[in-house]
């Protein structure tokens, strides 16, 4: 299962590099990040498609978009210097929660 969390943050970090170079190739008109773009989803959903062998659907797609707001929250921070107010910070914090309470109390992590 462990190796499963592993692909599944591999995934998360590819899929967050191709969301940062999206906003970095300014809509595609330059080339080096519209490359990015490419690399970082297809990786990103070949790694996903190899955690849907083993969690389901439903709690993988959670944990993938629950991960990524986070890393690219981050991201958008430290690259292009987007700052969060107040509520956007404790929405985050609720999505957080809601991993930690499919990842502790869930049985359904596993097919």
């Amino acid at each position: 299962m462990l190796n499963t969390y592993a692909l599944l943050l591999i995934a998360v970090m590819f899929e967050t590099f191709g969301s940062a170079c999206l906003q970095a190739s300014q809509q595609f008109t330059r080339f080096w990040p519209s490359v990015g773009v490419a690399i970082g989803f297809g990786f990103g959903l070949w790694f996903f498609v190899q955690v849907l062998k083993v969690m389901p659907l439903g709690i993988t797609y959670a944990l993938w978009s629950g991960v990524g707001i986070v890393l690219i929250t981050l991201s958008g921070l430290i690259l292009f210097n987007q700052r969060l107010d107040l509520p956007a910070t404790l929405g985050i914090g609720l999505i957080i929660a809601g991993i930690v309470v499919i990842n502790l109390f869930s049985n359904t992590t596993t097919h």
